[in-house]
């Protein structure tokens, strides 16, 4: 659901691991996050969060009225926002490599009674495991680009699922916020913030390798190594434009859904942002895309 940043985080060797190992080895490490997520107390599944808890105002300004449409939640996790279209009246289809995370987030909307379904597959192999199945809405974002390797292919995914003249809406940590690390606590001459990792693509995936997860709970049991790749709002939106969509509008705000960095205040609508004395930065941005009608 997020990126994370630790001490453990490197910059992968060059050679092997190759991109499908790499691949796997993130599917392996999300199986092993999900039960921790499930009981942890930053996801709320026992009640204490729903599923608008997710989502900024804006989004819903952006995505408008979903009841009767058919919506694709691209790396979906435990179905968090999947189930946030279908209380919306959306059909709403989920979609995760993790077998663990699908197989949770089938029990969950069974039994919360909502009306949901869970696709497990790869986002590139997502054509062909949903068939011809065309949607009104794709959505995604909060922690899902980082994790994969080729937006071209991404790009040309989402396009093929959209019915002509449906919306692509990706909500996604600004990758401002991804270069941005914590000072040493034994340096209280610095600012708070430092630039410490890439912002643009072009140096490979970072490999992490650690035992805990973004939520509370206990260390993960086996799988810790991860990785991710580093995208550019340039290289995401042309990779949008180079798959055929129109693009209809970009946001970046200064807010997150939870608090990344200790620093951090909540603002009124309950989302987190830094202090007044810090400056305003991008932490998180969307981009709403659309598949041209055919003529």
């Amino acid at each position: 659901m997020t990126t994370e940043q630790s001490e453990s985080t490197d910059r992968a060797p060059l050679g092997p691991p190759g991109v499908e190992e790499m691949v796997r080895a993130n599917e392996a490490n999300w199986d092993a996050r999900t039960p921790v997520h499930v009981a942890s107390a930053f996801y709320g599944l026992d009640g204490t969060r729903r599923p608008d808890d997710w989502f900024a105002p804006f989004e819903w300004a952006d995505l408008g009225e979903l009841a009767g449409l058919d919506v694709l939640h691209l790396q979906c996790h435990l179905g968090t926002e999947t189930a946030a279209f279908a209380d919306r009246g959306a059909r709403a289809v989920g979609l995760d490599f993790s077998a663990e995370a699908v197989a949770q987030a089938r029990r969950l909307a069974a039994e919360t009674g909502r009306e949901m379904e869970f696709v497990r597959s790869d986002v590139y192999q997502a054509v062909a495991a949903l068939g011809d199945r065309r949607f009104d809405v794709i959505y995604t974002g909060k922690g899902a680009v980082c994790y994969l390797p080729d937006l071209t292919a991404w790009a040309e995914t989402v396009a093929t699922l959209l019915r002509p003249g449906g919306t692509f809406y990706l909500v996604e940590f600004h990758p401002l916020l991804n270069a941005l690390g914590p000072t040493p606590p034994t340096d209280p001459d610095t600012p708070p913030l430092l630039l410490r990792h890439d912002y643009l693509a072009g140096r490979g995936a970072l490999r992490s390798d650690t035992p805990t997860t973004y939520t509370d709970g206990p260390p993960l049991q086996g799988a810790t190594t991860s990785y991710e790749w580093r995208h550019g709002v340039g290289e995401v939106v042309d990779a949008l434009l180079g798959a055929g969509l129109s693009l209809q509008g970009i946001r970046e705000t200064e807010v997150l859904p939870w608090p990344r960095f200790p620093s951090m205040v909540p603002d009124a609508d309950g989302w987190w942002r830094l202090p007044d004395s810090e400056p305003i930065i991008p932490l998180l941005y969307a981009v709403r895309a659309v598949k041209p009608a055919q003529p």
